[in-house]
């Protein structure tokens, strides 16, 4: 019912080091995650006796809450601490604070954090399975695979389409975990934004990626080019807490060079799919009038969240089940 996911990967951190096979997998059994949530008792006991602890250093309302869910359709206890509410606000040490949390027999961490790389300095620490759910501006590796099974449900095989990924693609951790995994399936991506808001290698005069996640990308410099025959269009956030001085001129005239509105989206293929990681800024990189149009599957995308990350959970803890 679930994919026959075997348990054998010990945490997701990103998904550059994900085969295509493992990608599949997880989509498959999302679709048997989506048949419980379509039940009218929203239940099940497959993890019960497991403990799932969410761990946000940041604010979060969509992933923690999606994980929450996941979790408790599951049948697992979860545990939710903020970073405000933990000792970490009393100055002691990430480390020391997720080694006390493990003392309490966790299954999986599920950790957002401000900094880049911190979950994989826990996860090489820990024994539990630790779910990266944001770190600063590396990878969202969650948030990709449940736009890759949105993108699945509307268009069935991925390879092949033309995804246009449009706006601030430098701060952006959804934009490198939505690449990697892009890839990984077959898709042509094509990615357009401020050059100041582009990674440093794909800035002009750069001569390599920043990274590899994005050395087989094309970038162009007009979103109208960039959304010329599109099978999706992902409309990335503008991050205004992440924006350095001077990144961004005016958002006025961000949202009239590279907005996503009625007469761009139109240069997409008919039926394109509009998408967007959320939370989104109306009116700076997405127009009302799309952002909820008939194109648009933003809100499926949240729901969505749930049943992959049940499939995520389920996959980590099955670890502990030998397999089953």
């Amino acid at each position: 019912m679930f994919g026959g996911l075997s348990g054998s990967r010990l945490n997701v951190l990103d998904l550059d080091d994900f085969s295509k096979e493992e990608i599949e997998h997880i989509l498959q059994s999302a679709d048997g995650m989506n048949e419980v949530l379509s039940r009218d008792v929203r239940k099940t006991p497959t993890l019960r006796g497991k403990t799932i602890l969410t761990l946000f250093f940041e604010n979060s309302t969509r992933t923690r809450v999606s994980f929450e869910q996941a979790g408790k359709v599951l049948g697992a206890d979860v545990i939710n601490v903020s970073a405000s509410a933990s000792s970490v606000a009393k100055g002691e040490s990430l480390l020391n604070t997720v080694r006390t949390l493990e003392a309490m027999n966790i299954d999986v961490l599920v950790m957002r954090h401000p900094h880049s790389g911190a979950p994989y300095f826990v996860a090489s620490k820990i024994d539990a399975a630790v779910v990266n759910a944001g770190d600063g501006t590396h990878a969202h590796p969650t948030q990709s695979l449940l736009d890759l099974y949105t993108m699945r449900r509307h268009l069935g095989e991925i390879a092949g389409k033309k995804v246009a990924i449009i706006g601030d693609l430098h701060y952006s951790r959804v934009a490198r975990s939505d690449v990697w995994g892009l890839r990984k399936m077959g898709a042509e991506v094509t990615v357009c934004g401020p050059p100041t808001l582009l990674p440093y290698g794909l800035r002009p005069g750069s001569e390599q990626a920043e990274s590899a996640a994005f050395s087989d990308v094309t970038v162009v410099d007009r979103v109208e080019e960039a959304l010329e025959g599109a099978d999706v269009v992902m409309a990335l956030r503008i991050q205004r807490e992440r924006q350095d001085s001077g990144n961004l001129p005016d958002l006025r005239e961000y949202s009239k060079l590279y907005g996503i509105n009625a007469n761009r989206l139109a240069r997409a293929n008919t039926g394109a799919l509009l998408m967007h990681p959320g939370p989104m800024n109306e009116g700076i990189e997405i127009s009302s009038e799309v952002a909820h149009g008939a194109q648009a599957v933003i809100e499926e995308q949240v729901s969505n969240g749930v049943a992959i990350r049940m499939a995520v959970l389920y996959m980590l803890c099955a670890r502990s089940r030998g397999g089953e």
